[in-house]
């Protein structure tokens, strides 16, 4: 049977219990393919599936599988298989395995574990969670100063395999000091007598194990890097990170920034890996917070009570302010949030937003403003429905259209700025934030322009 597997078809090899081709047709797939086809089954199914993979491909194929698939694979898996699995997976993809784990199967885990990789595991998940730590893999390569090009190259046949790469190496000194990176090209391209000292192919860049994972994503962005050494406070080689990982941990920076963009906490799992109730707690907070700030917009609007008895009229733009201020300012706080996160703008550059944003939100509240200007003046029927001082109201309308958005507009490019400044997650001024905050701001805005320019006519 060829690579061209389908569900069917597995299900009804399954059910024949033809175990012999099953294995054949999943020997000529790729692993990320392998656990695709295991992704599209319930557990009791994947679980069968998977026992079939030779020892030596399922420790690769479990990798590509989500964390969730992997957590229910562990709990039903024998103690053999376990020991297995666990002793030929990446230190790195390990440690985020138990770290999601009931606290029971995790001990069940490390026991299986042989001594020296239980000793990495407990090494790995006594860094503090989403550092640097947590995502190395100490399965790099080493080599002392005082070797030539030709001994070092012997070295990395040596013992290169089963490293997590070779793209790179990294030269220490007899106390595991980190001294200098090299790439692999350099050695094989250097005159065999060279000394390894002597060889310089580029800055060294490493980051420290406490760092946190948006500095490890940042350091690869800004220096193009394929590996990451990663020092403790002494300077001493403790593990790499590679790209695939830091793939990983982009994702989950952006996964957690767009959930606290959309006004919740962010998950530790995924949405249907979740449980109700943690998910129901996780959405519940926020809109409890946002529920609490609207509450205000009920105060503001019972002030200006009076003037909406005078001139009931006003109540007709009311969700128009509202909303307009509220996307302007959803708009500002996207736009910075982001660029502070990929390091487009730093805290030094908030005086130059502030005056590029109230341009724009002058500008902006001066477009929205005319088209609802336009619609009162313009409207067939606009006496009756505005009375005989439209025009009054097509200014009100107009001047605090400019007002709430330009106000909007500030408040979401400046709150992400004072966040970051009191260290605290920019992404924590989210859309439904802002928005909420507008809302109230909004009101006593428009009514305050309705009070000077309706003054004598209408109020």
């Amino acid at each position: 049977m060829l690579g061209n597997l389908v569900r069917p078809d597995i299900q009804a090899l399954l059910q024949n219990k033809d175990w012999k081709t099953l294995r054949e047709a999943f020997a000529e797939l790729d692993p990320p393919d392998v656990a695709e086809i295991l992704e599209e089954f319930p557990v009791q199914d994947s679980v069968v599936l998977f026992r079939l993979l030779p020892r030596d491909r399922a420790a690769e194929i479990f990798e590509y599988l989500p964390l969730e698939q992997q957590t229910r694979l562990v709990q039903s898996l024998a103690d053999e298989q376990l020991v297995n699995l666990l002793n030929e997976m990446a230190p790195d993809d390990r440690t985020r395995l138990l770290e999601e784990l009931p606290p029971e199967v995790t001990r069940r885990a490390l026991a299986s574990l042989s001594p020296d990789e239980l000793k990495v595991a407990r090494q790995l998940l006594g860094y503090p969670e989403e550092s640097a730590g947590r995502y190395m893999t100490p399965e790099y390569i080493s080599i002392r100063p005082d070797m030539t090009a030709a001994e070092a190259l012997d070295y990395i046949r040596q013992h290169g395999k089963g490293r997590e790469t070779l793209n790179v190496v990294y030269v220490t000194d007899e106390k595991g000091k980190l001294l200098d990176d090299l790439k692999l090209s350099t050695l094989v391209l250097a005159n065999p007598d060279t000394k390894v000292k002597d060889l310089n192919d580029g800055q060294l860049v490493s980051i420290p194990a406490t760092a946190d994972r948006e500095e490890v994503v940042a350091t690869f962005e800004k220096y193009d890097q394929v590996a990451l050494p990663v020092t403790d406070s002494r300077g001493v080689l403790l593990g790499i990170i590679t790209v695939d990982d830091v793939l990983d941990v982009a994702e989950a920076e952006a996964t957690e920034d767009i959930q606290k963009l959309g006004g919740m906490e962010a998950l530790q799992a995924s949405y249907l890996g979740s449980s109700f109730f943690g998910l129901m707690r996780k959405r519940a907070g926020w809109l409890t917070v946002l529920l609490l700030g609207e509450m205000l917009t009920t105060t503001a609007m019972s002030y200006f009570e009076g003037e909406l008895e005078r001139a009931l009229v006003l109540s007709l733009f009311i969700p128009l302010i509202i909303s307009s201020g509220g996307n302007s300012g959803s708009q500002a706080a996207s736009l910075i949030i982001r660029s502070l996160a990929v390091r487009e703008l730093g805290l030094a550059d908030w005086l130059r937003v502030l005056r590029r944003e109230f341009a724009s939100g002058l500008v902006l509240g001066c477009i929205l403003g005319s088209i609802a200007f336009l619609r009162v003046v313009l409207w067939p029927w606009r006496q009756e429905l505005y009375g005989p001082h439209y025009m009054l109201v097509a200014l009100t309308v107009f001047l605090g259209l400019v007002g709430v958005v330009l106000f909007g507009t500030l408040c979401g490019a400046m709150l992400p700025f004072l966040l970051r400044r009191l260290n605290f997650d920019p992404a924590t001024a989210s859309a439904p934030f802002v928005a909420t905050l507008v809302d109230v701001s909004g009101l006593v805005i428009y009514f305050t322009v309705a009070s000077l320019v309706l003054r004598g006519t209408l109020l």
